[in-house]
Formats: structure tokens, sequence, C-alpha cells
């Protein structure tokens, strides 16, 4: 992770006086660098539409390509790929974490930037860098038949192993000597704002304080948390493919729930609902890997016959690496490019109705919808007799309490979000137990085939099973409340 402040200077800016920070035992430097570094991007900029920078760069302390991908306001995720004998072909490796941006298109030279950097570092007594501020004199080219120069000079506060208040502080005394905070938020982006502009996101125009405002809006926001979080999915990095597949089905309960904002969706619905697909069966296994981790850890050892731990982990990891693999096909094929293709052209322009130009405040009937659905759901469970039958229509009951949930947050209800997830989360325990249960009972006959003890099975299935009973009996006391609250929001 990169966290940095970045500040533009004049000319003849000088770096102030850095001593007497608190944690700071020595100020080191400075230290000078000749930085040479080639960016690429698409011929039409995509990576930088999206504030991605990717690039090769010869000299100082970290030559290699290193591609930036932004996380949240002023932090980045570095990832770095040692120097190639080529100057022009982008490491393949590379190249797929951006798929999802280019889509297939080049990935060609744009800029250079040579650069002299002085370097000082705020370092504690055992040496250790805290903070590292860079001094940077930047010379700027924007390539192609014309070549554009820009040349001029700017402050990289980044922070080391220090705190967020020592990166603070050192940025309060940066600000005092005559900098101020850099009008672009990397060298790529001035250089290339300045030479031929940067192509924006485009999002449809929408009136202020419209129902077609806020539904686009958020429906942006989820485009771009499924892109942002494409190139982690492919890195198989924690928590990505939740996050993926989260929005996938947030933006298809919304698409769901204001159909009548914005219509003609439903084909990028299902598409949706097949990417979804594809992330769930690897998220799915890594939830119940960890799951039977936890309980095993959690066991008296005496409880524990046989190779259990190989067959409820190890092998569920070559599982979910298998389902990793299909991912990564999948995200690399034209039908995943065409829906994303198919959600910027939902922002752009999408099919909106009359109900659009309305006023925010009349999508709150849809949110009273939507907890009706809810409540119809539930009764209709309540009459069926068939145990099988009903834990089906109980699952139904928490897929509309998600729905729910979901078209609620859009429109910043919070409380009716945080009432239906109560109910949502119960009935999910419930569910996980009895997936578990299944999951159980197989890997119980295949180590009973390879002629393995499956007492341990046993204990696990005997504990699922009193997990999802415990969920069972807290359900109704959950919705009685939940029923009441819900009755005084709606």
């Amino acid at each position: 992770m990169e966290i940095e402040d970045k500040f533009d200077v004049p000319a003849d800016y000088e770096i102030p006086d850095l001593t007497g920070l608190p944690g700071c035992d020595e100020v080191s430097g400075p230290r000078s660098y000749q930085l040479v570094a080639i960016y690429f991007d698409t011929p039409d900029l995509r990576l930088a539409a999206r504030g991605i920078t990717l690039r090769r760069r010869r000299g100082g302390t970290d030559p290699g390509w290193h591609l930036k991908l932004p996380k949240a306001k002023g932090a980045r995720q570095e990832i770095t790929h040692p120097l190639t004998r080529s100057v022009r072909l982008v490491p393949p490796e590379l190249a797929d974490l951006v798929l999802a941006f280019t889509r297939g298109a080049p990935l060609l030279p744009v800029a250079e930037l040579d650069t002299r950097r002085s370097v000082t570092q705020l370092r504690n007594g055992a040496g250790v860098t805290l903070v590292e501020i860079a001094d940077d004199r930047v010379k700027g080219t924007v390539l192609g038949e014309e070549p554009h120069v820009e040349r001029w000079r700017e402050v990289e506060a980044e922070l080391g192993t220090g705190n967020g208040k020592l990166l603070e502080k050192v940025g309060k005394r940066l600000r005092k000597a005559g900098a101020s905070p850099a009008g672009s938020a990397s060298k790529l982006a001035r250089l290339l704002g300045a030479a031929r502009g940067i192509p924006e996101v485009r999002v449809a125009k929408t009136g202020k304080g419209s129902a077609g405002e806020v539904v686009i809006g958020h429906l942006s926001s989820q485009v771009a948390t499924l892109l942002s979080h494409d190139p982690r999915v492919r890195r198989a990095e924690p928590d990505a493919v939740h996050q993926m597949r989260v929005a996938c089905r947030r933006m298809r309960s919304v698409l769901k729930s204001f159909r009548k904002v914005v219509e003609n969706t439903e084909a990028v619905q299902d598409e949706l609902k097949w990417l979804g697909g594809i992330l769930g069966e690897a998220r799915d296994l890594e939830v119940i890997r960890d799951r039977f981790s936890r309980t095993l850890d959690a066991l008296d050892g005496e409880l524990i016959v046989g190779p259990v731990r190989a067959r409820l982990g190890s092998d569920l990891l070559d599982s979910e690496h298998e389902a990793y693999d299909r991912i990564r096909q999948a995200l690399t094929g034209e039908r995943y490019f065409a829906l994303l293709d198919a959600l910027d052209d939902l922002i752009a322009s999408p099919q909106l109705t009359k109900a659009a130009a309305k006023p925010a405040a009349t999508l709150e009937a849809v949110a009273a919808k939507s907890w009706r659905r809810v409540t119809r759901a539930y009764a209709a469970a309540q009459v069926i007799e068939d145990q099988d039958k009903r834990e089906t229509a109980m699952h139904e009951v928490r897929k509309a309490a998600k729905r729910a949930r979901y078209t609620a947050e859009v429109l910043g209800m919070s409380e009716l979000a945080d009432r239906a997830e109560a109910v949502q989360d119960v009935l999910g325990a419930h569910r996980d137990g009895m997936v578990a249960q299944e999951r159980l009972a197989a890997e119980a006959g295949r180590a009973r085939q390879a002629g393995e003890d499956t007492f341990t099975y046993g204990v696990l299935t005997g504990l699922e099973r009193a997990g999802a009973e415990r969920a069972s009996r807290e359900f109704p006391d959950v919705w009685e409340k939940t029923v009441q609250a819900v009755g005084k929001l709606l």
C-alpha cells in the first residue's frame, strides 16, 4: 500500500526543517536519484480515466514495472514486477490485471517522465523510515507524432512505518513553507491533463435531488466497486471475490427494485447473475473451508480422528484453486467484457422513465414494497407443512430480506437496512449450517470409501445441526421485533 500526500511547489521552494517531529529521531538526506519512467495506456487512455498508472522505470531504489491501483483517497495499491528486456511490451502478469479496463485494447507507451529526485527520510531510533519526502524536478513528455513537453516541481510525503498523524504534521510543515495540495492525483495525470486531457467516466446527467440521480449514482458506485476488485480477484486477494460478488448482487437488486426508474435492464441482470455465479463457487468454498478450520481448531484433540483436516482443508483448498482458475478464465472472455461495456452504457445512457425525474423522496414507496415482499414470502412459508419445501421457502424469505436491505441502503434508510439484515443474518446462519451438513455428509462418504474413520465427521455434523437449530429457535423472536420496528419506519 502506498499512502502519500502530494504537493505543488514553486521552482525556488526549500524543504523546511523537519526535526523535532514526534517519534522522529533522525532526518536523513537528502539523497539524489535520476528516474526515467515510460508510462503505458490504451490509445484512448482507459487506465488514466480510472486513475490507474502502469510504468516501466529505471533508476532509484526500486527500478522495475509498477502498476498502481487506487484504493482510497491518498492511498494506492502498488504491484511490482522486475525489469524486463523489452521496453515496449508490458509483462503479461501486469497486462492481465488491467484487462477489465483495457478490454483487449493494446497497451502502448503514452508518456515519459524524467525526474531528478531528492529524498529525505524521517527515521526512528532503530533507523526505520517513518516518512519519506521526495522533492521532484520533473520533465514530462507526452509521446506521439508531435511530442508535448512540460516541466514542473512537486513534493511527495509518503508514509513508511509511521502513522497518519505524523504524515499530517509533515504536510503541515511543507504547506507552511509554501507548498500547496497537488492539483493532480499523479504526475502522469498532470502531464496528460495539460497536454490532451484525460477522458472522464461518463455518467448520465440527472436532475439534482431526483430519483434518477439516486439510482444512477448508486449504480455508478457499484460498477466502480466491481472494477476496483477485478485485479484483486485475479490475484486471489482475501475478500476480493466476496466484494465483487456483492457488487453484482447489489446491482441486480437495484435494477429489479427500481425498474420503474430505469427500464429494459433484464439482459444486464442476467449477465450479472452469471458473473455472480462464477464468483460464488470460489467464495462458498472459501467460507466453508474457513468454517471447518475454525471448528476443528476449537475441538479437543481426542475428537479429531483420521485425516479430517486434509479432507476439509487442503482438499477443499484444491477445489477452491480450481474455482479460481475458472474465474480467471471467465474474466478474460468476451462475455465478461461485453457485460462491462453494457454496465458502462447503462451508467452513461440509461433508459430512464418519467419516474426518474420525480423527487428522490418518492422512492421510499419502493422500500415499503420491498419489505412487503419479505412479509409475503414469510407468510407463504409458514403454511407449508413439508419440512424440505419449507426450508426452500425460508431461503426465499432470506433473499427477499437481502433485496429489501440493498434497496434501503440505496435510499439511505439505514435503520430499515439494519432490520432487514438482521433477518438475513439469522436465516443465513441456519442455511449455512444446513449447507455445512451436506458438505460433511459428502466428505464423510468419500472418507468411508477410502477406509478412513468417520467419527469426527459425525461430531462436526452434530455441531452444525445444533447451530442451525439454534438459529431456527432465535428467528421467531428476531422476526417479531423486526416487524414491529419496521412498522414504525414505513
